[in-house]
């Protein structure tokens, strides 16, 4: 439906092997990590996807996951972007199996599309077919669960999600009112398989239809 994908950049990554304790205690990793994989990249809602899929593929957990104001074209040094994450685990190698796994769905997998020949408006509609313990609990929903992530500038993402639960049997898990750290809005939907990727395709067309013809509604003068 969207026009070009968007891919996002990793920007900077480290292990800790083995981390301060009191820095450990401030994240309030689980008992017996010691280990943490920390990343940033250009664009936080891709990776909150690639964190939950090192959950999936390693013996890791998000011990630390936020998005930075204004988003990446704003960021304020080289290297912060958009987003920082940080597993912990119980040791170097499954953090680095971790990383590989949230590194290879951002460069593979997931990806913001263009809603416009200009590129100036984009969204992210992406179905997770079984979540991790990280996008399950922030949907309230269980592990294993299909999620579709929706995100877009506030307008089309209103419009966008009232399209997707319309045309698909799923349920508003979290909503993300505008506006957002990066000043867009979305939600996360759950449900079986086919209703998260129909809620997905119902979304995208939406907003591509508006950034087709944004002040057309109804026969309504604008």
């Amino acid at each position: 439906m969207g026009i070009k994908p968007v891919k996002t950049e990793i920007l900077g990554v480290r292990i800790l092997p083995n981390a301060a304790p009191a820095l450990l205690n401030q994240l309030q990793v689980r008992p017996g990590d010691c280990s943490l994989g920390i990343f940033t990249t250009d664009c936080d809602d891709v990776s909150y996807v690639a964190l939950d899929e090192a959950t999936k593929k390693a013996n890791v957990t998000v011990a630390y996951a936020g998005s930075m104001y204004a988003g990446s074209a704003n960021a304020s040094t080289a290297l912060a972007g958009e987003f920082i994450g940080i597993l912990s685990g119980p040791d170097p190698e499954e953090i680095h199996s971790g990383l590989e796994a949230a590194f290879r769905l951002i460069r593979e997998e997931a990806c913001f599309y263009t809603a416009n020949e200009a590129g100036s408006i984009v969204y992210f509609a992406h179905c997770i077919s079984r979540s991790g313990t990280y996008l399950s609990a922030q949907a309230g929903a269980e592990s294993g669960t299909s999620i579709a992530y929706l995100i877009a500038p506030p307008l089309e993402a209103t419009a966008g999600l009232d399209a997707a639960l319309k045309a698909a049997n799923v349920t508003m898990g979290r909503y993300y009112g505008p506006p957002t750290e990066t000043n867009f809005s979305g939600g996360l939907l759950t449900g079986a398989e086919s209703d998260c990727q129909a809620a997905c395709e119902a979304f995208a067309a939406m907003v591509c239809q508006i950034a087709g013809a944004p002040l057309e509604f109804s026969g309504w003068p604008v």
